[in-house]
């Protein structure tokens, strides 16, 4: 991983919206594809912890897209 896991009561995850995080799950879908990961049941919930919006794949917060990003970001990155 290129940096420090986010942790899901960092003050910036506060400032995703809707549109942010559907554009965070579709890059999720394309790098996570060719790695047999799929989440095309994903999406943006409505439900927000103390101001922060949850992904709809078992309520997760916005930190765990973001940090499964990095993973997969990274790993796309190296050389095979």
């Amino acid at each position: 991983m290129n940096s420090r896991p986010i942790a899901p009561d960092d003050p910036r995850m506060r400032d995703y919206n809707r549109a942010q995080v559907l554009a965070l799950l579709a890059e999720l879908r394309t790098r996570g594809r060719p790695y047999g990961l799929l989440w095309g049941s994903a999406d943006a919930s409505d439900t927000t912890i103390d101001g922060r919006l949850l992904v709809d794949f078992g309520h997760a917060p916005v930190s765990t897209l973001l940090n499964l990003l990095d993973l997969l970001r990274d790993a796309t990155a190296r050389p095979e």
